[in-house]
This record gives C-alpha cells, sequence and structure tokens, in this order.
C-alpha cells in the first residue's frame, strides 16, 4: 500500500492519523534515513521504519500525536539499552519525526441566509471546507454559495445523515427559525462534532434548550454548544459575526482553551434557569 495514497484517502475520510519518518541518522542502523510509519486512528499501521523496540516506541508517540494534534521529534540509539537485542543493536542513532496529519475541517452551515452568505466565504478563507444546508433551493444554491464545497437544498432530517460529520466537523446553526434551530441542534449533538454553535440570543438558546428537554434529551448534551456563537468582539454585521464565528472556530481548532467559551447550562433552586458561560 501506497503511504501517500494512504493519506489522501484517509483525509478524505475525514479519519486523522500520524505519520512517522526517520529524518536523520548516524551510524547503522537496521532501517534508512526518509523512511516512513504511517499509523491511523484505530491503530492500525502501514509501512515501517525498521521494526522492534523503536518502532513500538514510535507508535505509542503516534497515537498520542493523533489525540493531541501536536508533532513530537524522538531521538534513539540503538546502542544505549540490551532492549534493543531484538536485531537493533547496530550502534547507530536515528532521529524520528512524527506529525500528525488532519483532514480539511468541514463548517457545516445550516441555514442560507444573510449571516451564512459571508460565514461561507470567511470560513473558506481560513481554510475550511464549507457546506451549505437549507430547505429553500432559492437560498441555497451554487449562485448564492460559489466558494462552498457543497451546498444542499432539502430537509434537514433528509441531508444530516448524508454529511458525514465526525470529530473533525465543526456544525454551525443559522437557519431562518427558532423551529428549525431546533431541528437541526437535536441532530447536531448526537453527533462526535469538533464545534457545535446556534446563532441567538442566551433567551432564544435557553428557550430552544428548554423544549428538547422536554423532549427527553438530558441537560449535560447542552453543555457543548457555543451559543451566543461566535467570539465576543462586538459584531453587529453579518460579515463581523462571521469573522467572529470563524475565529472561534479556529480557538477550537487550534486548541487555545482559554480564548474560547462554551456554553453549560444550569437552573439554581429557585432562581430558574440562566446561562453560565465558562472561560
Amino acid at each position: 500500500m501506497d503511504i501517500y495514497e494512504e493519506v489522501v484517502r484517509l483525509r478524505n475520510l475525514g479519519q486523522k492519523c500520524a505519520l512517522a519518518t526517520i529524518v536523520e541518522v548516524r551510524g547503522s542502523i537496521p532501517s534508512y534515513e526518509s523512511a516512513k510509519l504511517l499509523v491511523r486512528e484505530d491503530g492500525s499501521m502501514t509501512g515501517t521504519i525498521g521494526g522492534g523496540c523503536v518502532e513500538a516506541e514510535v507508535w505509542n508517540a503516534a497515537r498520542e500525536v493523533i489525540q493531541t494534534e501536536k508533532p513530537k521529534h524522538l531521538t534513539f540509539n540503538l546502542g544505549q539499552d540490551a532492549a534493543y537485542d531484538n536485531g537493533l543493536i547496530c550502534g547507530g542513532q536515528l532521529d524520528v519525526f512524527v506529525e500528525p496529519v488532519l483532514p480539511v475541517p468541514h463548517a457545516f452551515i445550516f441555514g442560507a441566509g444573510h449571516i451564512s452568505k459571508s460565514l461561507s466565504k470567511v470560513a473558506t478563507l481560513a481554510g475550511f471546507a464549507s457546506v451549505v444546508i437549507d430547505n429553500r433551493d432559492t437560498f441555497a444554491n451554487r449562485e448564492r454559495f460559489p466558494e462552498a464545497a457543497d451546498v444542499h437544498a432539502a430537509e434537514y432530517e433528509e441531508v444530516f445523515p448524508k454529511l458525514g460529520i465526525n470529530e473533525t466537523s465543526y456544525v454551525i446553526i443559522v437557519t431562518r427559525g427558532h423551529r428549525d434551530d431546533m431541528r437541526v441542534l437535536q441532530l447536531a449533538i448526537a453527533t462526535p462534532a469538533r464545534y457545535i454553535a446556534m446563532i441567538g440570543s442566551k433567551r432564544k438558546v435557553l428557550n430552544v434548550i428548554r423544549e428538547l428537554e422536554k423532549q427527553g434529551m438530558a441537560r449535560s448534551a447542552f453543555e457543548r454548544i457555543h451559543a451566543p456563537m461566535g467570539l465576543d468582539i462586538g459584531a453587529i454585521s453579518p460579515e463581523e459575526i462571521a469573522i467572529s464565528v470563524t475565529a472561534e472556530m479556529i480557538a477550537v481548532r487550534r486548541n487555545a482553551g482559554s480564548n474560547w467559551r462554551s456554553l453549560s447550562m444550569s437552573v439554581f433552586a429557585g432562581e430558574g434557569e440562566r446561562a453560565v458561560l465558562s472561560k
């Protein structure tokens, strides 16, 4: 199996992986400089950097890299430890660089109104593949969203199962009304999406969530929601809101935990419901 073709295949499927490469060799080793090992999310591998204990340690590092999405640089001295007595005592040294290979993040924008039109453009410029979904073909079309990776004009429940939303997906809910927002939110929180955001005031968000709770959904299910969506930059216009939301998506993508916020819902005895924004 060609490693590069497999990398492309995994990225197209929206799956993460880690690529380990021998970047420097000093002395004799059982492999060669530029040898590669690809580790998938499920732990399976293709390629090799020589086998033995070195490869086992690199596999462990690759699993960590997939989780953290941060690269690692490893150095091995093949003569320093008896643990390498399974054919790897060659007296040489090697450096291995393990890098995360991440799929292009998809921004699934539900609703094709004026905010979505700006959001699709800004998100695309920021490196997200935008996918626009609306049940009105007069809004969800190529003329309005020429930069989008895909545009769907159909009912949300019909399209949703076909989107393949996973851990690298970003879901933004900006439909034309509370009822549609609630329909999409109910579908979205059942997915492992990395980011789920919904437009509207705190009061609107509480009302939507209260309705879903009446349908039996647990309060804890809503703790991942970013609402009001976007970083607080005082945005008013559709373009400013698009920048605010995209900035928050970038913060989540880059694991800038102190710079983005999520919504957690809390009920206090005698005080009713209120939103608590946690930094």
